[in-house]
């Protein structure tokens, strides 16, 4: 046998190996329902929740988090904070683990922080699964309203979603986000932002901006700006400053959520 003919032989063992091995890590709807009732199938993934139920009906609080390492048990850090606002509401409070997180699927995403992989929170694909994430929850739990919590990139999506999906957000709340990409990133095409949908929002739709004064990651200036746009396009949006919170956990301060039980007792 030819060096060739063994190079060519053990190119494609490993490319068949490799296609075998994404195959197994694929988590099919079955598979994600045998997992028991804290995983939902939506937009093609397996996604791992907390939920802490509160007594009043039609209304849920979902909280997405931002971007960590890869692999991150996201849940272990916002299941104290679920349970936090739901008592603090009385709403029940579900924290999802993006895929990649906790015990979520990487069927068609990879984690937000993935080698190799850039503004993945910018990316329409993404958001269409965030979009069918969320209308899956709501309808799990025969919600009419839905308050989404965000922070960092967690924020940054749910606000793209706000006008990707009119409607399908009643209270959106962001912590440490912007809503640009285009400003951010130089070569932008094919990425989108609230920016690109601010005309689609739906007029009722509440918005709660948090920004920390030490925050080096997302500064004050983008959520004021943030702000500003929704003020001038009409948008019922407030403002919330944090002393000397930084970019980590400004979601969870007493501030924050102070100002988030605040808005949400509003009717």
């Amino acid at each position: 046998m030819t060096n060739i003919l063994k190079v060519c032989i053990f190119v494609i063992s490993c490319a068949v190996f490799s296609t075998n091995l994404y195959a197994s890590n694929i988590v099919t709807k079955q598979q994600c329902h045998n997992k028991g009732e804290e995983f939902i199938f939506a937009g093609g993934e397996c996604i791992q929740f907390y939920i802490s139920e509160g007594e009043k009906e039609s209304e849920i609080n979902i909280i997405v988090h931002g971007t960590w390492p890869e692999g991150t048990n996201t849940l272990g850090r916002y299941a104290p904070f679920a349970d936090n606002l739901s008592m603090a509401t009385d709403i029940t409070t579900i924290a999802v683990a993006l895929p990649g997180y906790s015990k979520s699927s990487t069927n068609k995403f990879a984690a937000l922080s993935h080698n190799g992989t850039k503004h993945l929170a910018a990316q329409k694909e993404y958001i269409e699964f965030l979009s069918h994430l969320v209308s899956s929850l709501k309808k799990r739990y025969e919600a009419q309203k839905v308050n989404y919590i965000g922070h960092s990139a967690g924020a940054f999506i749910g606000s793209t979603l706000t006008g990707f999906t009119p409607g399908l957000i009643t209270t959106m709340i962001s912590a440490g986000a912007g809503y640009d990409i285009h400003s951010k990133v130089k070569n932008s095409k094919g990425l989108i932002s609230l920016i690109d949908y601010l005309d689609n929002i739906d007029k009722n739709t509440k918005f709660l901006l948090i920004y920390g004064t030490k925050d080096e990651v997302s500064k004050p200036k983008i959520t004021k700006e943030y702000y500003n746009t929704l003020v001038k396009k009409g948008f019922n949006a407030s403002l919330i400053e944090v002393i000397d919170a930084p970019h980590i956990d400004l979601d969870m301060t007493d501030t924050s959520i102070e100002a988030i039980t605040e808005i949400l007792e509003e009717e």
